[in-house]
């Protein structure tokens, strides 16, 4: 039923997904320190509970790697109450800005320089949380792997052994049908730009269709039987 990744995009895209139009990577403010902040509230919850806590940051003047990390930990656990898991959480997020600011210095020097494993070696980040902040954040070209991706690949016919795999099976389908793939746009899309876009179509598509373990795939079957 589906040969490679070039293939899903192609279905969601036909679907019309996006269906967002936030922000051009699709996660709300990428690019900003927001993303870095959004990717540690939005463990283990809602999206909707964390624009709460993020509003709650941005309104107590807390929007900054500096102000949270200078910021006393009770504060920021009380502001952040919508996302759950508060006190990890503000703990987690207070740590990771002051090791921003320790190693990096500035957001921008973060943005240009931070690698996954500098991420991944930050208590409470793991490989999802990592790529998000590298993907949306830094504007960089990784592809991020969640749950949705796992779930709707299977009910295709995919399985992996791990994060990495599908994440490799993912780019690789893209580049080798690149041509495609901008024809598909109309224009040539930047790689982490495409990538983000693709991210957000699996995410917004598995809302919509999941319903417990079941993945209802009515949407999408037309556009792949006829590519």
């Amino acid at each position: 039923m589906l040969r490679d990744s070039y293939e899903l995009l192609y279905a969601l895209k036909k679907s019309g997904y996006l269906k967002t139009h936030r922000d051009p990577l699709w996660w709300p403010n990428s690019g900003t320190q927001e993303v870095i902040f959004g990717a540690i509230l939005t463990q283990q919850t809602k999206w909707e509970r964390v624009e709460e806590s993020l509003s709650n940051l941005r309104e107590a003047g807390l929007g900054s790697l500096e102000s949270l990390a200078d910021t006393d930990t009770q504060i920021i656990t009380t502001l952040i109450k919508p996302s759950g898991f508060y006190n990890t959480k503000a703990q987690r997020l207070k740590m990771l800005c002051r090791h921003i600011l320790e190693d990096f210095g500035s957001f921008e020097v973060f943005q240009e320089k931070v690698g996954r494993e500098w991420l991944l070696r930050q208590k409470g980040i793991g490989m999802e949380s990592a790529d998000s902040i590298l993907c949306y954040g830094c504007k960089k070209e990784v592809f991020v792997v969640d749950s949705y991706t796992g779930r709707l690949l299977e009910s295709l016919g995919y399985r992996f052994e791990s994060y990495e795999e599908v994440q490799e099976w993912i780019v690789e389908g893209l580049e080798e049908n690149m041509d495609k793939v901008h024809t598909l746009y109309g224009r040539e899309l930047p790689r982490h730009q495409l990538y983000a876009r693709f991210h957000g179509k699996i995410v917004e598509f598995s809302k919509e269709s999941m319903r417990r373990k079941q993945v209802d795939l009515t949407q999408l079957l037309p556009f792949l039987d006829n590519i």
